[in-house]
């Protein structure tokens, strides 16, 4: 359970096809081929390297329902190592799909390799991106929809559209350079923009935004109701979300339904996905704004760091002006952007993946057996070098992939902590924030075997090395009965590298890298992991 894409060489279409294998014939399988290469794009008006898959940034959305094997066949036409990972995505007993430098060897250059995984028993709005060398800075990332299947009623009547958006701070620089920055132990500085679905701001102020660029428009008809899915892809902006003149019915956050609540804008941190249900019930005089601005900064030095993309009714009257919408009165008030993270709550008697309550799952009676405390500073040098630590340490990926070989308060984390958990109904969910000077504590049943990443989300923090793994044992299984076996394709590097088949590059750029590699673990148990300091973790 933890989480915790210039031209192609030859664009290849995306390929969804939807079959079930003898092997598992009531559970269908999706299959896709995703050409990962580099397109030329300016979003904010300076042309630059951009990661697309098949020649589309953003890439394509998967959408299937729970319990579906999904197949995608990933060839790496970049001129470095890549690996895809999938944002919440739990990958029961079989880490190798995980797409991380720890479980998987990266795909080299002019290689593909094919995923295979089942979302089992999940359902919700996920995404997936490039995990490795700063990519997702560049692109290359997606949505991930996993629908109830038909017989699993959702807490919520059936939409008239669904919509998925994606909003993060953005740089002119290409993201070789801003690792060259990072390796050089600067910092990235201020981003130069916001994009949502990968285009630059709505011309709403002429001298904020320069004339001829791109901006996304959301097209809508008056008095339906859509379901818009909001995942924040940047690299390190928590950012706000909100829709001019619109409320926001939350509904579900990373795989879970949530209690039914209205908000006029929602604070939506680094690698944290939400969905809403919006009525498009305004008298259409003008288009109306989407903004996705930056939190927590000077307003007026960072005030070209936001997205603004248009609602537009098909019976419009005019084009969006005026002012954007409000955000949140102070910029510093964490305790507001706190408090409002408190108030996503589990919607308990919905039913999810399985047609029993998510409530009857008490994890207030949990007994928990170890606590570990994960402390985030600021960045320090080690060895001349600047890094990013957790505890005082800093990670740096293996040359041979380790698997081969809710709650939250200012101030320091104690015992008497416990005290203030929330342990009715606090949402699960795959990523959490963390305040500066404050904590969060969260709870994760170990009850899935493998070697699993915990990560900053915040891309400049988890390229400095702000990342663990956990290895999940089971001394009792002496075959595959918890975790699946290695698969067949597995790539082989470091100290592997001996095992590894070569393929012949096919695409116009030289080989690069190396490949991927495995051994095995095998435990169920309950862990309490305590975050403290300013960072978005992903388990």
């Amino acid at each position: 359970m933890w989480r915790a894409l210039a031209a192609a060489a030859a664009a290849v279409a995306v390929a969804v096809v939807v079959a079930a294998r003898p092997a598992a014939a009531t559970d269908p399988y999706a299959f896709f081929d995703w050409d990962v290469g580099y397109v030329t794009a300016a979003p904010l008006g300076v042309k630059q390297q951009v990661i697309g898959i098949n020649g589309k940034f953003p890439g394509p959305t998967v959408n299937i329902s729970t319990n579906w094997n999904v197949v995608v066949n990933v060839l790496n036409d970049l001129d470095e190592p890549l690996l895809i990972t999938w944002n919440g995505i739990q990958h029961r007993k079989n880490c190798w799909q995980d797409g991380v430098l720890g479980t998987n060897c990266p795909i080299p250059s002019g290689w593909n390799w094919t995923y295979e995984f089942q979302v089992k028993d999940q359902i919700g709005s996920f995404f997936y991106f490039p995990s490795t060398g700063l990519q997702r800075a560049a692109g290359g990332y997606g949505g991930v929809v996993v629908n109830n299947r038909d017989v699993i009623a959702v807490p919520f009547g059936r939409p008239d559209g669904d919509i998925t958006i994606f909003i993060g701070d953005w740089y002119n620089k290409n993201h070789t350079d801003l690792r060259k920055m990072l390796d050089s132990g600067k910092d990235l500085g201020m981003p130069d923009g916001v994009l949502i679905n990968g285009k630059g701001p709505y011309r709403y102020n002429d001298s904020l935004v320069p004339a001829g660029i791109e901006y996304e428009t959301i097209n809508v008809d008056p008095g339906k109701t859509y379901r818009i899915r909001v995942h924040n892809v940047g690299t390190s902006t928590s950012l706000n979300f909100r829709i001019q003149g619109h409320n926001m019915v939350l509904v579900e956050t990373e795989g879970s339904y949530t209690t039914q609540q209205n908000y006029t804008n929602l604070d939506v941190h680094v690698g944290q996905s939400y969905s809403f249900l919006v009525t498009t019930d305004q008298n259409a005089s003008s288009d109306y704004y989407v903004v996705a601005s930056a939190r927590m900064v000077n307003d007026t030095v960072w005030r070209r760091v936001a997205g603004v993309a248009v609602l537009r009714y098909s019976n419009s009257r005019g084009r969006a002006s005026g002012p954007l919408p409000d955000p949140p009165q102070d910029q510093f008030d964490k305790s507001f952007s706190m408090n409002q993270a408190r108030s996503v709550r589990w919607n308990l008697s919905a039913g999810a993946a399985r047609p029993n309550p998510q409530g009857s799952f008490r994890y207030s009676s949990i007994n928990v057996t170890q606590a570990y405390l994960l402390r985030s500073t600021a960045p320090v040098t080690i060895n001349g070098r600047r890094r990013a630590t957790l505890n005082g340490l800093s990670f740096t990926p293996p040359e041979t992939p380790l698997r081969l070989a809710d709650a939250m308060d200012y101030g320091e984390w104690t015992e008497d902590s416990r005290g203030t958990y929330n342990k009715g109904d606090g949402v699960a969910r795959s990523t959490v924030q963390v305040y500066p000077g404050a904590w969060a504590a969260v709870l994760v049943s170990l009850d899935n075997v493998g070697v699993w990443n915990v990560r900053s989300e915040n891309l400049d923090s988890w390229y400095l090395g702000q990342e663990v793994y956990v290895r999940v044992v089971n001394p009792e299984d002496t075959g595959n009965k918890t975790e699946m076996a290695i698969p067949d394709n597995a790539l082989f590097c470091g100290q592997l590298h001996k095992y590894q088949k070569q393929q012949t590059p096919h695409h116009k750029m030289g080989t690069s890298a190396a490949a991927a590699a495995v051994v095995g673990s095998r435990v169920a148990a309950a862990a309490m992991l305590l975050l403290a300091g300013a960072v978005m973790i992903s388990p």
